[in-house]
C-alpha cells in the first residue's frame, strides 16, 4: 500500500486547483433559481439519513449530497485516467456550436474543462439532481457553460437539430428507458452530430479465478444486480448501448470496454491507481451506493446493509483478489442524410 500511497500523492502533487478566473459569478445561478422550491434544490431526506433528490417522475437511486458529490468527482478523475487523459473519445468537430451534457453530475469538473476547450461553444449541463450546494462547490463558470435542472426521461424541450454533440456518463440508477432517451438525443442533434454515453457495469469480472463465487463480494454484486433489475434500472444496459444506438440509425457506432480494477491490484502503474481509487469509492461509500437501492428492492433493513458493507470492506483489502468492472464507452454519429 505505500506504493499506491506514492502513486496518490504525485497525482495530487501534479493537479492544479480549479483557479478563479474570467467567468460567470456562481452567484448568478443561485439567483435565478430562487422560484424553484427548497425541496427541489436542497434535495430530501431519505433512506439511512442521506439527502436525496426531489426532482423527477422517477427516484433517482443514489443520495445528492455533499459526501456522494465529492464521489463524483472522484469517479470523473479515475475515468479520466482509465481513457488515459481523454474526457470523450467521439471525433467531433473542431468548433461545435453546441454541446448537451445528460446528467451532470456536480457539474464542476467536465462541463467546465470541456466550456474552456471549446469556447466558441454553448456547452448547457444538465440534471434533476441539482442543487445549490452543486453549483455553490464551483470557483469558476465559464461564460459559455450553463446548468438546466431537468428531467431528461421527460419530453426535451430544446429545439430539434440543435446539438453537435450529446454526451452522458454514468446514469446509473437514473434512467428507465435508454431507447426513449437514444430516440431523444437522435432528434436533437444536428445531422453529422456525435452521441456518446459512457458508463461502468456492476457485472463484477475475473479473468483468474482469484473471485470466489462465495465471496461476500459476488454475493454483494449478484444482489446489487437483482436489486437494480427491480428498481427498474438493470447494470447490464451499458452492454445493450451499440445495440440500441444502431438500431435507431446512428453510424459509425464504436464500443470501447475498458477494465477498472476495484482494488490496487494491477501492475501497471496507472491502473494501480485506478484501483487505488475504486477501492476508495467502495470502501467509504457502500452504503450511499445500497442503502435506498436494497431498502426499496430487497427490503433488506438498514441494520442488514451496515453488516455486509461491513463483510465486504474486509475482502476488499485484499489484493490477491483480482476482480474489475467493465467500463464501457460507445459512440455513433447522426447520418447527414436521413
Amino acid at each position: 500500500m505505500d506504493e499506491v500511497s506514492g502513486l496518490l500523492r504525485e497525482w495530487n502533487a501534479s493537479e492544479r486547483p480549479l483557479t478563479p478566473g474570467q467567468g460567470n459569478d456562481v452567484g448568478s445561478f443561485q439567483s435565478s433559481l430562487t422560484s424553484v422550491t427548497s425541496s427541489i434544490l436542497h434535495g430530501v431526506v431519505g433512506e439511512g439519513q442521506r439527502v436525496y433528490a426531489a426532482y423527477g417522475k422517477e427516484e433517482y437511486g443514489l443520495p445528492m449530497d455533499d459526501q456522494e458529490l465529492d464521489r463524483m468527482d472522484l469517479c470523473h478523475t479515475k475515468y479520466f485516467s482509465l481513457l488515459k487523459q481523454r474526457r470523450f473519445l467521439s471525433p467531433i468537430s473542431e468548433n461545435p456550436q453546441r454541446i448537451l451534457d445528460l446528467g451532470c453530475g456536480t457539474g464542476s469538473i467536465w462541463c467546465v474543462e470541456v466550456a474552456d476547450d471549446f469556447p466558441g461553444a454553448q456547452v448547457v449541463d444538465t440534471s434533476h439532481a441539482l442543487r445549490t450546494m452543486t453549483l455553490m462547490r464551483l470557483s469558476r463558470v465559464p461564460p459559455n457553460c450553463s446548468f438546466e435542472l431537468d428531467d431528461i426521461e421527460q419530453t426535451w424541450t430544446w429545439r430539434a437539430d440543435s446539438a453537435d454533440f450529446i454526451f452522458s456518463r454514468d446514469l446509473i440508477l437514473s434512467i428507465r428507458n435508454f431507447p426513449r432517451l437514444i430516440d431523444q438525443a437522435y432528434r436533437h442533434l444536428k445531422p453529422g452530430g456525435w452521441i456518446e454515453f459512457q458508463c461502468h457495469t456492476g457485472l463484477l469480472q475475473c479473468d483468474d479465478g482469484t473471485l470466489r463465487d462465495d465471496s461476500t463480494f459476488r454475493h454483494w454484486a449478484n444482489l446489487t444486480k437483482t436489486a437494480c433489475e427491480r428498481y427498474g434500472t438493470p447494470v447490464d444496459d451499458p452492454t445493450r448501448f451499440k445495440e440500441w444506438f444502431e438500431q435507431r440509425g446512428f453510424e459509425c457506432v464504436t464500443e470501447e470496454v475498458y477494465k477498472m480494477p476495484c482494488t490496487p491490484w494491477a501492475k501497471d502503474k496507472r491502473l494501480k491507481l485506478i484501483g487505488a481509487w475504486e477501492q476508495h469509492n467502495l470502501m467509504n461509500h457502500l452504503e450511499g451506493l445500497t442503502m435506498r437501492l436494497f431498502q426499496k428492492s430487497l427490503g433488506w433493513t438498514e441494520d442488514e446493509i451496515l453488516v455486509i458493507s461491513a463483510l465486504l470492506r474486509k475482502e476488499l483489502r485484499d489484493l490477491g483478489v483480482h476482480a474489475y468492472w467493465p467500463y464501457y464507452v460507445v459512440y455513433g454519429r447522426k447520418p447527414l442524410r436521413p
